[in-house]
């Protein structure tokens, strides 16, 4: 059996591809970066180290790899030939590697069974935005590829922090991780991978993930990055900051049990896990790092405005979300693009029209007015600031 997996970094190497190989997949590594793809190309092996409760260390072999952005020829060759093929990129940057998957469709015998395609992003439903950037391409034309692939959405959760210096291609993860996958578009010829789960109704799954380990990653940084704490351990041994974690994720707990029937112990023991994960002090994520791209995670159907607007869809002020929305709308790092984009907007907009352009919630919304109110109130703040 044989996966191609575009997006040799961290998660790539450390979760995705560690669970094709586990699964007995010789897995080919694709990426654009040059110096990566040829320490992958030099090595036979790599480890990953897992830390935490039951740490571990994993090798991973049998793999290749290939360079997308100069062995085009190659990488259509193994498409075109491959059971699987993965994803973990960013959502953004599906759309560049749509092209080469669709070639290789096109190469693809008809005698072999149809490629499964599963899009491993933080996002919801990210497989269907590869299947329309797929379709979208010529080699696609008048349904020449029907048949030739399955696309399967899935939720993926694993914290790969930053690594350490000079571990090369070695990665450390956390010890816990979640790999699901929707079986609906298998049609009963699911792929053999232990390690994932397989279930037939995937939003939920989705949505607890995202509304849980996201919005609280989330939170403690923003919070933590208030409290002036650089690590996200040290952000949750904070009392203050783990004491608003805790009530952001109350309110999702709330969202999610009414919304997709989640049993209220299920979910307050997910959370819970979700909890200690975060305080692992073996992790070296910085509140900086997970904080990273404002804008994204202030986005309609992201981790806060998301669940809060369904909070208030059902007359709920989600006031615990709120104020990690107010935190986020204070996160400054100057490498950061999206805060420094951030500030742009709230600098040079009325309140509501930057609610608008960065929630895209409309005004009749019952959550606009709180966040709007959330917006003028850190305008005023940058206004008052020293020059």
């Amino acid at each position: 059996m044989k996966a191609v997996h575009f997006g040799a970094g961290n998660i790539g190497r450390g979760f995705v591809g560690l669970l094709l190989h586990d699964a007995g997949y010789e897995v080919v590594f694709a990426d654009v970066a040059d110096a990566l793809i040829d320490q992958l190309s030099a090595a036979s092996s790599y480890q990953v180290h897992a830390v935490g409760e039951n740490p571990a260390v994993y090798t991973v072999d049998n793999f290749r790899a290939v360079n997308s952005g100069s062995q085009e020829a190659e990488l259509i060759a193994e498409i075109a030939s491959a059971d699987v093929v993965t994803t973990a990129v960013g959502p953004s940057i599906l759309k560049f590697v749509a092209p080469a998957i669709a070639k290789g469709l096109a190469a693809r015998s008809a005698d072999l069974a149809p490629l499964q395609l599963m899009a491993c992003e933080n996002a919801i439903n990210a497989t269907d935005i590869l299947a329309a950037e797929v379709a979208a391409r010529p080699e696609a034309a008048d349904g020449a590829l029907a048949g030739r692939a399955v696309f399967a959405n899935t939720a993926v959760d694993r914290i790969v922090p930053n690594q350490a210096p000079g571990q090369g291609l070695d990665v450390t993860v956390e010890t816990f991780y979640e790999w699901v996958i929707d079986t609906t578009a298998f049609a009963g010829n699911v792929p053999t991978i232990p390690g994932a789960t397989f279930v037939a109704d995937l939003a939920p799954y989705i949505e607890r993930k995202l509304f849980t380990v996201n919005t609280g990653h989330a939170a403690a940084a923003y919070f933590g990055a208030a409290a002036g704490v650089e690590k996200i351990s040290d952000a949750m041994a904070d009392p203050d900051v783990a004491e608003d974690v805790r009530a952001v994720l109350a309110e999702t707990k709330q969202l999610l049990v009414s919304r997709h029937g989640f049993a209220a112990d299920e979910q307050e023991a997910y959370v819970q896990k979700i909890l200690v994960r975060f305080s692992n002090p073996h992790l070296p994520d910085t509140v900086n790092r997970v904080g990273r791209a404002p804008l994204r995670k202030l986005g309609r159907n992201e981790r806060f405005v998301g669940p809060a607007a369904q909070l208030a869809e059902q007359g709920i002020v989600p006031e615990a979300l709120l104020g990690a929305m107010a935190a986020a709308l204070r996160f400054s790092d100057p490498a950061d693009a999206e805060a420094t984009e951030l500030a742009s907007i709230l600098a040079s907009s009325t309140a509501e029209e930057a609610t608008t352009k960065v929630t895209g919630l409309a005004p009749e919304h019952p959550l606009f007015a709180a966040i709007s109110t959330l917006v003028a109130e850190r305008q005023t703040e940058m206004a008052d600031a020293p020059a």
